[in-house]
């Protein structure tokens, strides 16, 4: 399912509100809500709106899609930009929040984090898509098998070493989100939508809000 909309401000206040609905939801039916969320400046907006909704962070628990191999606390990891859009304004218990040790390597770190996954089911994963159709940092070419969790190496932009939830674990969600914005997604969205199997096209039954710069012409 495509959902358009006119701007990436307008997508960012659209897919806030979807997540804190289906927060509710999951907490009302299950007592909590596991919540992956996605590095890029198109969530970053999308997480500066959910920080002023009416959420029960009390019962969330907070997750990553993938990491950047870069000491704890380096601006550059995705778990620093979460934190400084979203985490540090909400009521989220610390204990909560389930961040990739990426620090330690790609290899350690998805295996640590295997073991966090372990026995959970995701109720939704946030994920954005790159220009050459990568989704959290699973890239075109790499092999992903059938792994929780996997360790990335000689990514195509650095750093190379990442750590990225598997397509098993992405697709066992209970509900997953794309957030495209800009032009330049515009061709990698296209191909997809022509079925070109490009790594974020492997994500099954998600749901994909566009902006009109993205959207393909045709």
């Amino acid at each position: 399912m495509i959902h358009v909309h006119e701007d990436g401000r307008e997508m960012a206040e659209a897919v806030a509100r979807r997540i804190a609905a289906l927060a509710a939801e999951s907490v009302a039916e299950r007592g909590f809500f596991r919540l992956a969320l996605a590095g890029g400046g198109t969530p970053k907006r999308c997480y500066r709106e959910l920080a002023m909704m009416d959420v029960d962070w009390e019962h969330v628990h907070v997750y990553f899609g993938d990491e950047r191999c870069l000491p704890k606390g380096d601006p550059g990891r995705n778990d620093s930009m979460a934190r400084d859009a979203l985490i540090s304004h909400v009521p989220v218990r610390e204990e909560n929040v389930h961040p990739i040790m990426a620090e330690f390597g790609a290899e350690e770190a998805a295996s640590r984090y295997k073991l966090v996954l372990e026995g959970i089911r995701l109720d939704l994963v946030l994920l954005g898509m790159g220009e050459d159709g990568h989704t959290a940092s699973l890239f075109p070419g790499g092999a992903f098998g059938s792994e929780a969790v996997v360790a990335v190496h000689n990514a195509p932009k650095p750093p190379q070493d990442r750590v990225s939830l598997g397509l098993s674990t992405i697709n066992a969600a209970r509900g997953k989100i794309f957030m495209v914005s800009g032009e330049g997604k515009r061709s990698a969205l296209e191909r997809i939508l022509r079925g070109e199997m490009l790594p974020a096209a492997l994500v099954a039954g998600a749901e994909w809000h566009v902006d009109r710069a993205a959207l393909p012409i045709t």
